[in-house]
């Protein structure tokens, strides 16, 4: 394993390297500082696994993160930031495939890297790709929310723009128009108007109807999952507060997106490995994928309690399943369960969507 780190301090990647061989780990550390040059010569060093911290330059340090993605694809991409930048770390889960909190801390780094292997490895499964193959033809990529994300990224995008890409889809301007009406975002004023419902719902509720009106467009029981896929996106922003509420939220309205395909197809291969695996030809972000894939057994997941625990929290209540109390022990949240089971009870029928 060859780890890069792309930091201002070279005294603090040989103390990570002196903890790392502590462990056992025979992991060769390279230093690159984190100057205008840093991004011609990163991928030449060929990492395996790159961790860079955003707090010294944000702009060089996704430079680097995508041309390691385009060289090396394979190669973990790690970005270290101050807690409390919520903002940014929302943007850096576009580049890297995990945001984590300073300091540079050895244990946290390695179990990182070595979550993203455990799920590449999971998703390269033969098996997996024999009973992909047997679907057939998959459900293509969500065309209006990756549209509509785009959008939303440039600050210079306007509602009317919002609105043009609602509207090219007429069952889908009907379900904006009835949400915005409801008693979740209901002001006492009733709209028919479809710019002022977008305004009304917001960004984030927006994306996340958008997503689900998308991928459960039609087809036997969609109404009923459409409706469990938001209630369970509501419930796992919830969970989560803070920056990772939003790709929480997400994550959980795709928990069960492997139910899409025909289980006769998927063989002994679980919904959930499934559904990840669609996700990741959708291209969408490590930390969707990776809940996606764990929610139903998040023991398999090191580190503390985050976007996968949130994801199985929030659709064990919804679905009436287990929660897997000895997880939550050892991640240190069993004891906020009974609000867990308030909030779930409280949840809107609509699936509402939490406003981050």
């Amino acid at each position: 394993m060859h780890l890069v780190v792309a930091w201002e301090r070279g005294d603090e990647v040989e103390r990570l390297q002196a903890e790392i061989a502590t462990r056992g780990l025979d992991w060769q550390v390279s230093w690159l500082p984190l100057d205008d040059k840093a991004t011609g010569s990163a991928a030449d060093l060929e990492p395996d696994a790159l961790v860079c911290t955003a707090d010294s330059g944000w702009s060089r340090c996704r430079l680097l993160l995508d041309e390691v993605r385009v060289r090396h694809p394979h190669a973990v991409r790690i970005v270290l930031m101050e807690a409390g930048d919520n903002a940014r770390a929302v943007d850096a889960l576009e580049h890297a495939h995990r945001v984590l909190p300073e300091p540079l801390d050895a244990q946290t780094v390695v179990d990182a890297v070595k979550g993203v292997l455990d799920l590449q490895h999971l998703l390269d499964d033969a098996q997996l790709k024999r009973a992909i193959e047997r679907v057939g033809a998959l459900p293509s990529a969500p065309k209006q929310y990756l549209a509509l994300t785009r959008l939303l990224r440039d600050p210079d995008a306007g509602t009317h723009a919002v609105t043009a890409i609602i509207a090219q889809d007429p069952a889908l301007a009907a379900r904006v128009l009835r949400l915005s009406n409801s008693a979740y975002y209901a002001i006492g004023r009733e709209i028919g108007d479809l710019r002022t419902a977008v305004v009304r719902l917001g960004q984030d509720a927006l994306r996340r109807l958008v997503l689900a009106s998308e991928v459960f467009a039609s087809g036997p029981d969609m109404d009923s999952m459409r409706e469990r896929a938001l209630r369970t996106s509501w419930l796992a922003g919830q969970i989560l507060p803070g920056s990772g509420a939003g790709v929480a939220a997400t994550a959980g309205l795709l928990a069960d997106v492997g139910r899409l395909l025909p289980p006769d197809s998927l063989g002994d291969v679980p919904h959930s490995i499934a559904g990840a695996y669609l996700l990741g030809l959708w291209g969408l972000p490590t930390p969707i994928v990776e809940a996606v894939a764990y929610h139903q057994h998040p023991t398999r997941m090191s580190g503390a309690f985050w976007i996968t625990g949130a994801v199985h929290v929030a659709s064990a209540l919804v679905n009436g399943t287990e929660v897997d109390h000895d997880y939550l022990q050892r991640v240190g949240a069993l004891h906020l369960m009974p609000q867990w089971r308030a909030l779930a009870a409280a949840s809107p029928a609509d699936g509402g969507s939490h406003a981050d």
